[in-house]
Parts: C-alpha cells; sequence; structure tokens
C-alpha cells in the first residue's frame, strides 16, 4: 500500500512538472488583446493592443481580457495530461 502511494505521489510530481512546462495562447477581439497562460494558470504574458484601448469603454476593455482568459484556459484544458486520462 506504500509502495502504491509513493509511486502514485511520483506520477503526480512529474504531471505537476508536465504541466508547468505548457504554455497556451488566448486572444479576443481578433487578436486585440492575447495573453499566455502556463499549465499552473499563471499568466505569462498580456498584449493589448493599442487599437483597443479607449479610455471611455474600459469595460470595454476588461470583456476582453475576461474573453482572452478564458480561451486560454480551455486551450489549457484541452491539453492537460489530465485530460487524456478519461
Amino acid at each position: 500500500m506504500k509502495k502504491q502511494a509513493r509511486q502514485m505521489e511520483g506520477q503526480m510530481e512529474q504531471m505537476r512538472a508536465a504541466m508547468q512546462k505548457i504554455q497556451v495562447v488566448g486572444s479576443a477581439g481578433g487578436g486585440l488583446v492575447t495573453l499566455t497562460l502556463n499549465g499552473a494558470n499563471e499568466l505569462i504574458n498580456l498584449e493589448i493592443k493599442p487599437d483597443c484601448v479607449d479610455k471611455n469603454d474600459i469595460e470595454g476593455l476588461q470583456d476582453l481580457i475576461k474573453a482572452a482568459y478564458a480561451d486560454a484556459c480551455a486551450k489549457l484544458q484541452q491539453q492537460s495530461p489530465q485530460a487524456n486520462l478519461f
């Protein structure tokens, strides 16, 4: 039983290390906002094109950032080693 627990712990550590290496790019607004996440959902990069910056429409920019994040999260979910287990 202890041997199985150690093996499972080792497999989980390998999976975490693999997830750290994964990077996905999410985008919104036809590429106006792009962001890069790693497998631990850490934000690596955020790019906002000047065309979408309007001081009178901050909510629009916020929506684009949220949409880009959701896009990246969906891509990350598809690339997750856990997704291949089921």
